[in-house]
């Protein structure tokens, strides 16, 4: 399993269930990524994409605790039911939000990074794989440049 993820030079990822700087490069990147594939997604990010709804070209398998039915998605209720859900799909990727991407993580093994070099104030985070023994960092691009803001794709995998 995978997980894809956009963070800031202190690891963040977002503030009050939103990403406060968006780039075209890494939303490009996401969806060359995920396409095609299944997506782990929580039902709070899930309301932050465009129109709250499911993303087009892949199989959305949203986790909530509530008890509801998502057009477009199925639903699982735990981490157990998600991964069950998943094991049909011959590509899945974590798309977040936090408490997601914390939940998961021990499945994962690949981690697709865009790392942006600001650090706006954070309520999220996600793991510093730099500063873990069980993550190496296994292919880093070189810094390009969007709109003033540094970033670059990085892939680090489980050791």
């Amino acid at each position: 399993m995978e997980a894809i993820v956009a963070v800031f030079s202190d690891w963040g990822i977002g503030s009050e269930g939103t990403q406060q700087l968006v780039l075209k490069a890494d939303r490009a990147h996401f969806r060359e990524l995920t396409a095609g594939a299944a997506v782990i997604v929580g039902r709070r990010t899930l309301a932050d994409f465009p129109g709250g709804r499911p993303l087009k070209g892949r199989n959305n398998i949203v986790v909530t605790r509530q008890n509801l039915a998502i057009e477009g998605a199925e639903v699982a209720h735990s981490t157990g039911e998600a991964l069950a859900l998943a094991e049909k799909y011959p590509r899945t990727l974590v798309i977040g939000g936090a408490s997601v991407y914390r939940q998961f993580l021990p499945y994962v093994d690949t981690v697709h990074l865009t790392q942006i070099d600001r650090a706006p104030a954070s309520d999220s985070f996600f793991e510093d794989l730099d500063a873990s023994p069980d993550w190496q960092a296994a292919e880093v691009g070189d810094w390009q440049e969007e709109n003033g803001v540094r970033y670059r794709f990085a892939t680090y995998r489980r050791v």
